[in-house]
């Protein structure tokens, strides 16, 4: 992609500006239940989150994480009532906050934990991850993220990318069967291998990425309004950085390079996608009516309908999950040589 003008370059400065400032202003909006920040060491690795009713996947998401190595997790909890924030205040590895305000408001809650990356995760390598997001990569069950991230600091590389794959079952969504702690890779074991189209976008030169199962299903009608599947979960964090659209972007936008997408040479991985476990069927009305995860919800009422109608997502062209040498071998993420 082409180098940035001066104005655009100009801009992109300015929109960052911007963004930090909207962040710094939100910290009021927070409030402190378990502020364990103090115990965070020099090399940690971080991730940050927003959680709302996730008392289900929570144990698991946890387990995962740090069998990573990931040292401390900031969180902030979005007015959940299943139990959600009770259990991540009694993490010894967990430092929580509540807030109540409008997660659409906030930007999808990138403001709060925009500052929260900025007050703890300078100098960290730090992942931005949904509670239904759960990264893999080549080698990730016998490499942690501590050799990960040594290997892209000695490379140079500040960021490592990652493609959203939508997980989902054979039969309809609603008819499985799922308890807390257990793998969601075991109910949710089937993913689409493709197609998946790309383009770099100016002026960010961010890599959009669609298709998958949603714009299969969800949106064949209209395509460009599928999910946005690339993310830059992983940063080496600074005070000056920003993500733009959840972590499908960042600022400044040399970063962005960093991600080339799938069947690309870059290492990158995958987020594993839980999205489509049981509860999805009874939460579709709830997240309709509540109309916090989209610009501009309206346009996507037909997608919660769809939901609430507990669709059977499997079709012959799915492929079954069997592990992260079948993930490289299909070229949906790249080992790229670390």
């Amino acid at each position: 992609m082409p180098s940035l003008t001066a104005w655009e370059a100009y801009r992109m400065r300015w929109k960052r500006r911007r963004l930090l400032w909207r962040s710094f202003r939100s910290r009021h909006q927070l409030q402190a239940v378990a502020n364990r920040t103090a115990d965070i060491r020099p090399g940690d690795i971080l991730a940050v989150s927003v959680m709302r009713n996730e008392i289900e996947r929570l144990p698991f998401f946890l387990a995962h994480y740090r069998r990573l190595g990931v040292d401390h997790l900031l969180v902030v909890d979005n007015g959940s009532d299943d139990g959600t924030a009770e259990m991540l205040a009694e993490q010894p590895d967990v430092s929580l906050w509540h807030c109540g305000a409008s997660y659409r408001a906030a930007r999808f809650g990138l403001d709060w934990l925009t500052w929260l990356q900025m007050r703890y995760a300078s100098g960290h390598w730090c992942l931005m991850v949904d509670a239904d997001e759960l990264l893999v990569y080549a080698d990730h069950d016998r490499r942690g993220l501590g050799d990960l991230t040594r290997w892209l600091d000695r490379a140079g590389r500040r960021a490592f990318g990652a493609l959203m794959l939508d997980l989902f079952p054979r039969g309809p969504l609603g008819a499985q069967s799922y308890r807390a702690g257990q793998d969601p890779a075991e109910v949710l074991d089937w993913f689409d291998p493709g197609p998946y189209r790309a383009q770099r976008q100016r002026p960010l030169g961010n890599l959009w990425v669609q298709g998958g199962t949603r714009d299969r299903v969800f949106f064949a009608d209209c395509p460009q309004r599928a999910p946005t599947l690339n993310k830059l979960p992983l940063v080496r964090w600074a005070r000056s950085y920003a993500y733009v659209n959840s972590s499908h972007a960042l600022l400044p936008p040399p970063l962005n390079a960093l991600y080339d997408g799938p069947g690309g040479d870059a290492p990158s991985g995958l987020l594993l996608h839980s999205k489509f476990l049981p509860g999805v069927v009874r939460r579709a009305s709830e997240e309709k009516k509540r109309a916090q995860h989209f610009s501009d919800p309206s346009r996507f009422d037909a997608y919660y309908d769809q939901l609430a109608g507990d669709p059977d997502l499997w079709h012959p062209g799915a492929v079954q999950l069997r592990d992260w040498r079948q993930l490289v071998a299909l070229g949906l993420m790249s080992g790229g040589g670390w």
